[in-house]
């Protein structure tokens, strides 16, 4: 099991790494983590909601991913409440005080899911979440310590050495495990080093005397491209323009924002999230992505000045293009009677001649599509295939003639502004290539799209890329031995 000493200490990532190193090795290995809150999520074959830290780490793992990796997921819909995923179906709303009464119950569920994915596998590779020392939380606590003595897993324990602080990071959490937690600690992982890791030889056996536990490695800060689990992803602060730029607007409750990962395959072109008037610019695409909570966040851009400015870009030609809730958002107006979200109803920006009504069935689809007719600058992708997947509450419909965009019904297109309901929709080359070079070429500009595959093949090459990195920093033979897997098919 892998812990941290926060969030964003590198879970996720140390987990993937080593799901690709003991899928390399010859096992058959799988990512777990029993509660994941985030609003990156991911529809599986069967249809079913999971967290797409998961599916990353399960990619690693060469396996499909399965809602068994992520039994509970939560996505919040607002500062004190989130929607409830069991085995990857809604099961309703609850207020963080109604769930912490009422998690204790998930346990069976926790547990039926490991089992069954234990019992498929190898290595299972457990994440926790947060840190295991949240005192006030650490009661019924199912995702940490608590669920590591369920399953009798051994841990390793991760600090960030980049935001500083690392020593009182592992140590402090070691200080303030109880005697049997911390005799599950088999060992601590500095992560995010910069520079020439002998320069922390002093440190590691400062570590290793004061924590009286093995360092099992320094990792390097590694400049790998992989999707990030939650809003703490580093890709928010970026700020660079560079010769194509695009501006993702940054909702409140953004989801999904993995959707646009994919153009980081290129140089030339710069993913900005903004969040203000100034920030925006003069962008080559502007991109209104998914959110969680469409009615608070249409009436949050309202209020910051974007939405009018954004009707003003699209009346001077600029490509707009939004998707799931962004997509919602372009339309006439948005209806939640059954207060689903934020309930009531909401003006859009009136860009597409569409309505859009929240009713109380969750739309979860996996599907592969293609697009069906195009307007404006993107002209001329007509019967290209899309691979992606629909997750959202409710149903959008055009009240007047219109091009459909996307097949099934799933997004339309005006002049040059483009909706759909697909996540995913870049992913594939052939989109990816043309909207940046069709863009491109009206803006008077040059993009190298020479180099750019398909999103999934670039991910596996990051796979590997970060595998090669654990190796070379890990001690890879006594995170074996602590298995009870030491040289048995090395």
């Amino acid at each position: 099991m892998i812990q941290g000493t926060m969030s964003n200490a590198g879970k996720s990532i140390i987990a993937a790494g080593l799901c690709r190193i003991f899928s390399d090795d010859g096992y058959k290995v799988a990512p777990f983590k029993s509660q994941n809150m985030a609003l990156n999520s991911y529809i599986t074959k069967e249809g079913l909601e999971m967290g797409r830290a998961q599916v990353m780490q399960a990619e690693c793992a060469r396996t499909r991913p399965s809602v068994l990796m992520n039994p509970i997921l939560l996505k919040p819909t607002s500062d004190v409440g989130s929607q409830v995923i069991v085995n990857g179906r809604t099961i309703g709303n609850m207020k963080a005080m109604e769930y912490f009464r009422n998690k204790k119950g998930f346990v069976k569920d926790i547990m039926a899911a490991y089992e069954k994915l234990a019992a498929m596998n190898d290595i299972v590779v457990v994440e926790g979440a947060g840190s295991p020392v949240e005192m006030n939380l650490k009661k019924d606590d199912i995702v940490n310590m608590g669920l590591a003595e369920m399953l009798d897993a051994p841990v390793l324990l991760v600090g960030d050495i980049d935001r500083g602080g690392v020593f009182a990071q592992l140590l402090g959490t070691l200080d303030l495990l109880e005697d049997k937690e911390r005799k599950r600690v088999k060992g601590l992982i500095v992560n995010k080093f910069r520079g020439d890791s002998r320069l922390f030889e002093d440190g590691v056996k400062i570590l290793e005397e004061r924590g009286k536990t093995r360092v099992v490695g320094v990792v390097p800060y590694m400049q790998v491209k992989l999707d990030d689990e939650d809003s703490l992803s580093e890709r928010f602060n970026a700020s660079e323009t560079k010769e194509f730029d695009i501006a993702v607007i940054r909702l409140k409750h953004i989801s999904n924002f993995t959707d646009f990962d994919t153009f980081e395959q290129m140089d030339g072109v710069s993913v900005r999230y903004v969040n203000s008037t100034s920030e925006l610019g003069d962008p080559d695409l502007i991109i209104l992505p998914g959110t969680k909570n469409t009615i608070e966040d249409l009436r949050e851009i309202k209020k910051e000045g974007l939405a009018d400015l954004l009707v003003k870009k699209a009346v001077y030609g600029s490509c707009i293009f939004g998707i799931c809730g962004g997509y919602q958002m372009l339309g006439r107006k948005i209806s939640d009677p059954l207060n689903m979200e934020a309930g009531g109803c909401e003006e859009g920006l009136s860009l597409l001649p569409v309505d859009t009504l929240i009713e109380e069935e969750k739309i979860c689809r996996n599907h592969t599509g293609y697009i069906s007719e195009v307007s404006g600058v993107l002209e001329g992708m007509e019967k290209l295939a899309i691979d992606g997947y629909e997750i959202h509450m409710g149903t959008t419909k055009p009240y007047e003639e219109l091009c459909e965009f996307t097949s099934g019904n799933t997004g339309y297109c005006r002049d040059n502004v483009y909706g759909t309901y697909f996540h995913g929709f870049f992913d594939k080359k052939e989109i990816c290539v043309s909207v940046i070079e069709k863009i491109a070429k009206q803006r008077g500009k040059k993009a190298d799209t020479e180099n750019v595959t398909d999103y999934a093949l670039f991910k596996d090459r990051q796979y590997d890329i970060l595998a090669e990195g654990l190796k070379n920093s890990l001690d890879m033979e006594y995170i074996y031995e602590i298995m009870g897997l030491k040289n048995e098919k090395r």
